[in-house]
């Protein structure tokens, strides 16, 4: 059985990552972290895990995190690369749901997330851990930066058409209207996250720049092996849990032939956890729900120029929780799907 442990179990990201957790069958959840809840049953802050959750939270100094065989961060960006070089040091593998291990660049980190990164040479090491993408090199990883949610579904999105080796679209003028659910803004009392301002409101944010744009510019440029330009514009939508990124790309004259749905359908045949939907399709946030499935539809209006790929994903699961245990499930040599098939939730 693999020792798991999780710093920062009080927050979505958390307690998702305890409810795909303890129901896994290679795994046994040894430690959870929260200075403030120490000594709290797990159970007594979140009653969906009663009977499940045996556990309680303990302070960090308490949690023998040493011991474990991986450490799960989720946690605010800067605490990972605080204790990673300790955890490594022990043997222990360590996977971070926050920003601290994503960006390569240093001064684009410090940038965009307004603090020093404490350990480059630890960052240059981290593996991005997108698996669709990337599974060669998580098998092989210590330390993996797990992709944001909105960055999840751009890249998953874009990149049947970024890796053919030659340009089918306008790299250069990539479009991605993405709107998320208010858990993706985390557990913290604020007040655009209130039910007052976040109900019966719909909203565009960070137009001028957003952090999750950098990320995902930095993964299409390697999918791709040549540089492209992202125009990136959330939106808040009053629902709970999901992303739904509407892309757009301008189809290149020499390129105006190409069976874009079987590309698509190709490019991810024999992947669990992406459905490429079929022609006209319309996938809902709903159909992912609770589940770490990603679904895509591609479309041609009127069959010009313009291509539009619509995709969807649990911004909790695929787009953080449950993405990182399709990571921990590679980088030990489990099965892939490994405590991950659980069929949406619905209605």
């Amino acid at each position: 059985m693999i020792k798991v442990g999780i710093v920062g179990g009080t927050g979505y990201t958390g307690v998702e990552l305890l409810r795909l957790l303890a129901a896994h069958p290679n795994v046994e959840l040894t430690a959870i972290t929260s200075r403030k809840e120490d000594g709290m049953p797990v159970a007594d802050m979140f009653p969906s895990l009663r009977g499940v959750v045996s556990l309680a939270f303990s302070a960090p100094e308490k949690a023998r995190l040493t011991e474990c065989d991986v450490v799960f961060f989720a946690t605010p960006h800067g605490v990972a690369m605080a204790q990673a070089r300790e955890l490594l040091a022990a043997g222990v593998k360590v996977i971070d749901l926050a920003a601290d291990f994503r960006l390569k660049d240093t001064a684009v980190f410090e940038k965009w997330y307004g603090m020093p990164h404490s350990c480059p040479d630890i960052l240059e090491e981290a593996v991005y851990g997108l698996a669709e993408v990337n599974r060669d090199a998580i098998a092989k990883a210590r330390i993996i930066g797990l992709p944001g949610c909105y960055p999840t579904s751009m890249q998953l999105g874009y990149a049947p058409l970024l890796a053919q080796g030659k340009a089918l679209v306008n790299e250069a003028m990539l479009i991605a209207d993405c709107k998320s659910g208010v858990s993706g803004a985390g557990r913290k009392a604020e007040v655009h996250t209130l039910l007052a301002e976040a109900s019966d409101n719909f909203k565009a944010y960070g137009v001028k720049g957003h952090r999750h744009l950098p990320e995902t510019t930095q993964g299409l440029e390697a999918i791709a092996g040549r540089r492209i330009g992202l125009t990136f514009v959330p939106h808040l939508v009053p629902m709970i849990r999901g992303i739904h990124s509407t892309l757009y790309a301008h189809i290149l004259p020499e390129a105006r032939d190409t069976d874009f749905q079987a590309l698509y359908e190709k490019h991810y045949e024999g992947e669990r956890f992406v459905d490429v939907m079929p022609p006209g399709s319309h996938p809902e946030t709903r159909s992912v729900r609770a589940s770490n499935k990603l679904r895509i539809a591609v479309h041609r209006p009127g069959g010009g120029d313009l291509l539009v790929i619509l995709v969807v994903e649990d911004n909790l699961v695929k787009g953080a929780a449950g993405q990182g245990v399709q990571c921990m499930n590679i980088m030990f040599g489990l099965e892939e799907s490994a405590g991950l098939m659980h069929v949406p939730v619905l209605p």
